[in-house]
């Protein structure tokens, strides 16, 4: 890999601080090209698919992105947004209120988002910051849970970019966050602000992303890290083990992966003879298609079928003002050392 010709910035130029907030990654629009794009990136991805490319390679290729963007391009056309993908429009704004609430505390600091696939991507970004006269960047994915497949390939990507870049900018990452207290309190709120206006279900279902067994087996921590949010989270609000279920979503192929999982579950539940379930997705800080479409339209379906009826989904903490909050206070002890403080500033 070639380095890139670089300008040199003037003395004193590479100065700038800035967070890039980095999630996951959505297609540009609802349809079966823009999905094949995004998913041939996706599931490109080693960090996400372990099978060798010799293996996996004719299968995504010549299967997967042949049969599945149309699919999954509808999903996408039910959830979508007038300013466009819910994942991509609750990262912006979180990105935007990040940097507000950092101004309001005296921190002359840019914040950007990236997405892992997709645009706009975090080498991308990072050139631009780079361009602009920063000279020191804090990295912050949106998942509170480290994965190898989700933390560790936003690392590579911009170990990626590093690898072109002749002068770097010095370079922080945030590893994880699943029992900070800002975080809990933030979803603890948004659990208690929805019983306040609806009343509370007979049990509460905790889901959150799949992972495949066998990642576990091989050391990645995400499972262990999913249940201390969960547990953190129960106890904040009073919940006895036997009011609430941990569960995980998004299973893609045959391969056994983290159990229980989501949908079994919340059928299983609603035969033994539960009639009502709220349903909230701590691993996901931004609304998706995996939490509007395949829990808020696909799970409901199954559990009102299987007998349940009343699904009640609590929204992800999206823009919400505790959680900015709490990511603020996150940012900022991740920041220290670092000069960002305006003239006068506290």
């Amino acid at each position: 890999m070639a380095f890139r010709n670089e300008p040199a910035l003037p003395a004193g130029r590479a100065d700038g601080t800035a967070v890039v907030l980095c999630n996951l990654g959505t297609p540009d629009e609802p349809t079966a090209p823009a999905l094949r794009r995004y998913l041939a990136e996706f599931l490109g991805d080693h960090r996400v698919v372990e099978i060798p490319k010799l293996l996996w390679w004719p299968i995504l290729h010549g299967i997967i992105l042949r049969t599945r963007p149309a699919k999954s391009a509808a999903k996408y056309a039910t959830v979508w947004m007038p300013e466009g993908s819910p994942l991509k429009v609750w990262t912006d704004r979180q990105a935007k209120l990040l940097q507000g609430y950092l101004g309001e505390r005296g921190h002359r600091i840019t914040v950007r988002y990236a997405m892992r696939y997709g645009t706009p991507g975090i080498g991308a970004v990072l050139d631009e910051l780079k361009a602009q006269g920063v000279g020191r960047v804090l990295i912050l994915p949106a998942y509170p849970q480290y994965s190898g497949t989700t933390t560790a390939s936003v690392f590579d990507a911009v170990a990626q970019w590093g690898l072109q870049v002749r002068a770097l900018p010095e370079l922080r990452f945030v590893n994880r966050y699943p029992d900070d207290r800002g975080y809990i309190e933030a979803l603890a709120r948004s659990v208690l602000r929805h019983w306040q206006q609806n009343e509370a279900a007979e049990h509460l279902v905790m889901s959150f992303h799949g992972l495949p067994e066998r990642n576990r087996t091989l050391g990645d921590p995400y499972a262990d890290e999913c249940q201390t949010t969960a547990r953190m989270l129960a106890g904040r609000l009073g919940l006895p083990p036997e009011r609430y279920t941990v569960t995980f979503q998004s299973r893609f192929g045959k391969a056994a992966w983290l159990q229980p999982y989501t949908e079994p579950t919340l059928v299983a539940l609603a035969q033994k003879g539960l009639r009502s379930v709220d349903v909230v997705c701590p691993g996901f800080t931004s609304d998706c298609i995996e939490t509007l479409e395949e829990i808020n339209q696909e799970v409901r379906e199954a559990f009102v079928h299987a007998g349940g009826e009343r699904f009640s989904y609590i929204p992800c903490l999206n823009d919400d003002t505790d959680w900015i909050r709490a990511l603020t206070d996150l940012t900022e002890r991740h920041l220290q050392g670092w000069p960002t403080k305006a003239p006068g500033g506290q």
